[in-house]
């Protein structure tokens, strides 16, 4: 009582396809496949694309010679 029978959806499934038409109803169903697929593209890029700043690994006479200079116009400003 209060379930929705399988008849009950078998009539309403044919209530929808004679509004709308099987064409655009399979238009909407590829447009939302294409839309969720966008989507899920979209979030794995964007986790791939993460990466932290300024993360470029240096040798250490790129360090040492980065340090030096940033003390020198240390420096030079005080």
């Amino acid at each position: 009582m209060g379930g929705i029978s399988i008849w009950q959806l078998l009539i309403i499934a044919v209530i929808v396809i004679l509004l709308f038409g099987t064409k655009k109803l399979r238009g909407i169903g590829g447009d939302l496949g294409g839309a969720i697929k966008g989507f899920k593209k979209a979030m794995n890029d964007d986790e791939s694309d993460k990466k932290d700043a300024d993360f470029e690994p240096k040798s250490l006479e790129q360090q040492t010679k980065q340090a030096a200079s940033e003390t020198k116009k240390d420096k030079e400003q005080a």
